[in-house]
């Protein structure tokens, strides 16, 4: 007679809706795991999709100081109510629940796991299409809550360049090997820094490993996050949302739309009534098409804000644009643009919206050609 397994698993809230669950863990404390799911769930959320945090690290949660949020939960007789960000990211935390923020919670492991069970039974989460769990440090009670008992689609295993996290990251491979969950793949935060006076990379915490591991276990590296100051203070003044740069997570965002099963895009379109413009930084304004698998699904247009020098590849950039249309570009624009892995399609003529569909298509190919009419700095948004 077989041996009867013991199934652990608990349903969220009946009025509860969430797509995807992605784990987030790390071997050991202080490689910044926090601040990598705070940036996938923002960036997920930049790309139309509704995100979601479960703040797993009970005593030590710091989701809610990273997003400025300082009310309390409530709810009623239904449930819990999340806590939604200046975004619209929902977010669940202890800390979202104690009187105090510095209140320490000492707790016993069951009692802990127990909460972070309740918050995915206890807490309606509407249509949410990726949920982040941001996983205290180790192999301990918790991660091994969350894998028995929540139906986890993937982790992300965060690490920093130390040798010694090599054998640490090993661990919590291991753990989520014999837990049957999908490693999608690998971050190492802290990776390096980038001097601002001189551009050079300088290793601050040694050669990477990350790549030693993820070929010793067969894993993705899906993103190498550099030291930002800018990013930590961002945290620090609840500002992650407003202070980001979203090229750094874009492979784990694709890796994650896949899971998905679906890709969205943001294509604009420098274009004058409704036209393809012949010269980019003097456009009337920018169509932005918001693509899903392939086809249009919305559409609005916002005027020019200036062409002066680098403006608007970054003005872009924020709106979270993935291609850029145009009839002619300054080589300025194209080299922003390219450091912000922003496709670029210069040569484009006729209706914006034929040329998205077009694009989308697979018809619509960039002629590589550099706008050179204006010789001064400045124009076709160089």
């Amino acid at each position: 007679m077989a041996e009867k397994v013991e199934d652990f698993s608990v349903q969220p809230h009946e009025l509860s809706s969430i797509k995807k669950v992605i784990g987030v863990i790390s071997g050991k404390g202080g490689v910044g795991k926090s601040l990598v799911t705070s940036m996938m769930a923002v960036a997920m959320n930049k790309r139309g999709y509704h995100s979601a945090i479960l703040d797993a690290d009970v005593t030590g949660p710091s989701i809610p100081k990273a997003f400025g949020i300082r009310e309390k939960a409530a709810g009623n007789e239904s449930g819990i109510f999340p806590i939604q960000s200046k975004t619209g990211i929902d977010i669940m935390s202890i800390n979202l629940l104690l009187q105090n923020d510095t209140d320490p919670v000492i707790w016993r492991g069951p009692l802990i796991a127990n909460s972070v069970k309740q918050f995915w039974t206890e807490v309606i989460w509407s249509d949410v299409d990726f949920m982040f769990i941001d996983m205290p440090p180790g192999t301990g009670d918790v991660p091994l809550t969350v894998f028995q008992s929540i139906p986890v689609d993937g982790i992300i295993i965060v690490t920093s360049p130390q040798e010694l996290v090599s054998m640490i990251v090993s661990k919590a491979v291991k753990m989520a090997e014999m837990m049957n969950v999908p490693i999608i793949g690998l971050v190492e935060n802290m990776s390096y820094f980038k001097c601002p006076d001189n551009d050079k990379e300088y290793k601050i915490f040694g050669d990477s490993h990350i790549d030693e591991i993820a070929q010793k276990h067969n894993l993705k590296v899906l993103a190498k996050l550099p030291v930002d100051p800018e990013i930590s203070a961002a945290c620090d003044r609840g500002l992650i949302e407003e202070l980001y740069d979203t090229d750094w997570l874009d492979p784990v965002a694709r890796m994650l739309e896949k899971m998905e099963g679906k890709e969205m895009m943001k294509i604009a379109v420098a274009s004058d009534n409704g036209m393809v413009t012949e010269h980019f930084g003097h456009c009337q304004g920018f169509m932005i098409f918001d693509t899903e698998n392939g086809q249009i699904i919305k559409s609005e247009t916002i005027a020019n804000p200036g062409h002066r020098p680098g403006f608007l590849p970054n003005f872009l950039n924020e709106k979270g644009v993935n291609v850029i249309i145009s009839g002619g570009m300054g080589a300025g624009a194209i080299d922003i643009f390219n450091e912000k892995n922003i496709e670029v399609i210069v040569g484009a003529r006729g209706d914006a919206e034929a040329a998205v569909t077009a694009y989308l298509q697979g018809a619509l190919q960039s002629t590589g050609s550099v706008c050179h009419e204006h010789q001064h700095l400045g124009d076709c948004g160089n």
